[in-house]
């Protein structure tokens, strides 16, 4: 009697999860064999937004759905083996996923249901500059203005936008109203009419990462392209669109673990094979030293696992967030932040005493880069005061 097969039964998630990180192994293999060359040319992002395209990850790291997206926690492992590759393309991918998740932050449930659909299925690249809220920002004039008109708006001003801005598919920005006074979230494709990119020439660091200038001339907003309200300040903000902003920084620590990740790899694998080392391979003092840098990318790995683990609670809770939990997020984000930021620049500047290799120097440079304008004194008293007086300022006043 004939048998007939059954179908094959779909990957499991946990199986969807190891070939995710598989295929992130693969890209960060292949970025790695041409990073030096890359970092010195310091071109646009193109062929490396086609490498993440083609391996899916674009795709991949959309916010979890049926059928489509990843958790928090696979995401930003998949962000950190990308940086420890080439940290350029790890903010890039990890800036991607967390604009991705704008439609959620600012915008109803089936209008952010409706853009992760379509960016799965036209794999776009996310970028943005939303800026969290500032105790003056409504003393200074904004750089960026909506007007009303019949159907919509129109946008003008310009902004410095970090990773892809001349590659983006979709950028996301935050604008004030001209007759509201309302900030409000908006989505910009690529190729709108009335925008020009300038892009950052000759950079310290993350020279691949595709930062520019965004300037906008008038530009045509549809309804479509509203995303929602950003709140003016903390106390006002929906608990789940306050962590928007801790997200982002939580993204951008696993890319500053990639760059410790990176720069230790590329050293420890000189000093084995004799190669450009200036201590001898078995001397106490090469070992000790190493002792030192791994015991802190540890201690920074640690940290920062912890802040991702709550934040992935954080989100999977959704808009039933508790009103006190931002608060608490916010200063695990930005202890996180604090413990990494010191680590990547000390381990980047020590292993260039231990090896003089060429292209050694980029690791620290891109956290030199990757760190600058995040002040570790404005951070650890924005934590003091959230852990002596358990203030909801410590949101918003870590990210400034």
């Amino acid at each position: 009697m004939p048998t007939t097969s059954s179908p094959a039964a779909a990957p499991s998630a946990e199986e969807q999860r190891h070939a995710l990180l598989r295929a992130a192994r693969d890209v960060a293999d292949d970025l790695a064999a041409d990073a030096i060359a890359r970092d010195q040319a310091g071109l646009p992002p193109i062929d490396e937004k086609t490498r993440l395209c083609e391996a899916g990850l674009l795709a991949a790291l959309t916010p979890p759905g049926p059928g489509r997206g990843v958790d928090w926690l696979t995401g930003c492992a998949v962000i950190r083996a990308i940086a420890a590759a080439d940290s350029s393309v790890g903010a890039l991918l990890a800036r991607h996923y967390l604009h991705a998740w704008s439609g959620r932050f600012y915008a109803s449930h089936h209008q952010a249901a409706a853009l992760e659909e379509e960016s799965l299925r036209k794999q776009w690249l996310w970028t943005g500059a939303v800026r969290a809220p500032a105790p003056d920002e409504h003393t200074s004039a904004p750089d960026l203005t909506l007007r009303p008109r019949d159907t919509g708006y129109v946008l003008s001003g310009c902004r410095s936008v970090e990773t892809a801005v001349t590659v983006a598919d979709q950028i996301v920005l935050d604008a004030v109203c001209a007759v509201t006074g309302d900030i409000l979230v908006v989505r910009i494709p690529r190729g709108a009419r009335g925008v020009t990119i300038e892009p950052a020439h000759d950079r310290l660091g993350q020279r691949v990462a595709g930062a520019g200038k965004i300037i906008l001339d008038r530009v045509t907003v549809t309804p479509g392209q509203l995303l929602g309200r950003r709140p003016h300040d903390e106390e006002s903000a929906a608990p789940f669109t306050a962590l928007a902003e801790p997200a982002l920084r939580l993204a951008l620590c696993h890319v500053a673990l990639g760059i410790i990740e990176g720069a230790l790899t590329e050293a420890r694998d000189l000093s084995r094979g004799g190669h450009a080392h200036r201590l001898p391979g078995e001397d106490p003092d090469l070992l000790l030293t190493y002792g030192e840098l791994a015991s802190a990318a540890q201690t920074a790995t640690a940290v920062v696992h912890r802040a991702t683990a709550v934040m992935a609670r954080a989100l999977d809770t959704g808009p039933h967030l508790d009103v006190e939990e931002p608060a608490s997020v916010a200063a695990l984000v930005a202890t996180a932040e604090t413990v990494t930021s010191k680590a990547a620049l000390d381990i980047t500047t020590r292993v260039l005493e231990l090896t003089d290799a060429p292209g050694l120097d980029r690791f620290w440079r891109n956290a030199r880069v990757l760190t600058a304008h995040h002040p570790v004194t404005r951070r650890l008293r924005s934590i003091g005061e959230h852990y002596l007086n358990g203030s909801h300022r410590a949101v918003a006043a870590a990210f400034h």
